[in-house]
């Protein structure tokens, strides 16, 4: 891999609705701290010259940084200002990037705290190469489309679930988030492909697992809890 300028934007924008929590789901600690941190260090372990970006709420940013004081967190990381919705927060985060900046960038979510160093490392050197990499999982079960009150089978070898990082060319998702904002924008991928973007997919991994429900947390812990032994 060149040595091209090297970016991820972690966005850390949920409010733990899901989860049941009164505590931001980013913040809900496993292993002794919280996921974001964990996260953090996922990307620090990548390499030192990565620059890592965190997109926080404003009205989370004072919590964050009792945090980072209360449990020693030293990673350098700058704090970016969150919008009213992913697609703003991650504007947002591309916005701290210079303009004149070339390289890679990854975007990722805070509460996918899992990710491995081979997922970095693919997503960076494929994005690198063809403009856009796309960490993704072949589906497990079956499949069924509903319509109305009826439902027909759909072969699950044709889709794919959709994961984080999502990586890109500085200046091509810089391109494509200047786009207005819309409802069709699920992820980062929607938003280069509607640019024009051909999106690359690679191969994620199942335990890279989105934390969203109580339900992920007790998987979330037992992974974390025999990856750290």
């Amino acid at each position: 891999m060149s040595e091209f300028p090297k970016y991820v934007i972690i966005v850390a924008g949920g409010s733990g609705t899901r989860m049941a929590s009164a505590i931001p789901k980013q913040f809900i600690e496993i292993g002794g701290r919280p996921i974001l941190m964990w996260t953090i260090e996922a990307f620090h372990q990548f390499g030192e010259g990565l620059e890592i970006i965190v997109v926080l709420p404003k009205k989370e940013q004072a919590n964050w940084s009792g945090l980072v004081r209360n449990h020693h967190f030293e990673i350098a990381h700058q704090v970016v200002e969150g919008g009213h919705s992913r697609f703003a927060s991650v504007k947002n985060g591309l916005n701290a990037i210079p303009n004149d900046k070339k390289g890679v960038v990854a975007i990722h979510d805070g509460v996918r705290p899992l990710v491995s160093q081979r997922i970095i490392k693919d997503a960076f050197e494929i994005a690198e190469n063809t403009g856009c990499a796309i960490a993704s999982v072949s589906l497990k079960e079956s499949v069924r489309k509903q319509t109305g009150e009826s439902s027909h089978h759909v072969p699950r070898d044709e889709y794919r679930l959709i994961q984080t990082p999502q990586a890109f060319t500085i200046s091509g998702i810089k391109a494509a988030f200047l786009t207005e904002e819309n409802d069709i924008f699920t992820d980062d991928a929607s938003v280069y492909e509607a640019n024009g973007g051909i999106i690359n997919l690679f191969e994620g991994e199942y335990k890279n697992i989105k934390i969203t429900t109580p339900d992920d947390l007790v998987w979330a812990k037992a992974l974390l809890e025999k990856s750290t032994k």
